[in-house]
């Protein structure tokens, strides 16, 4: 059961990593619920809350990519498998990462946003929070099993 939670967790991670690295190539599919947007003053229109730089978004990509690797140390799947308690405690912090990622910042991502009315919002709501939320909940599964 933990060896086919973590080929989960390992393809989500890698398939969002690779989603990454197609925006941070200059690619536009989904880029506009990829970003929160913020009302602009005086009108009703929403802009983008940051303009994201192409090697910042490598940096996530290979984060997310690092995190996969976690996963795979910790099973043994393609790579020697670790039991080391610190690797454990690493993945633990960024399962409270994804957990706090989920709760959110108070305005603009995370099940208690103030700003709800844009299509960032929505697939924050209904995707990307709950998915944190799954993701971290696997990974602690996985650190801990």
């Amino acid at each position: 059961m933990t060896f086919a939670l973590a080929q989960w967790l390992v393809t989500m991670f890698a398939a969002i990593s690779l989603v990454h690295v197609y925006w941070a190539l200059g690619g536009e599919w989904a880029t506009v619920v990829a970003v929160p947007q913020v009302p602009v003053e005086g009108e009703v229109q929403l802009q983008p809350a940051f303009k994201p730089q192409g090697w910042i978004t490598f940096l996530v990509a290979g984060g997310l990519l690092a995190i996969a690797l976690l996963v795979c140390l910790r099973v043994g799947w393609w790579l020697p498998q670790v039991h080391h308690q610190a690797l454990q405690w690493v993945i633990s912090t960024v399962a409270t990462l994804l957990f706090a990622r989920a709760i959110g910042d108070s305005d603009l991502m995370g099940f208690f946003k103030e700003v709800k009315d844009s299509r960032f919002a929505r697939w924050d709501t209904w995707v990307y929070s709950p998915l944190c939320v799954l993701l971290g909940s696997g990974l602690l599964a996985v650190a801990w099993a």
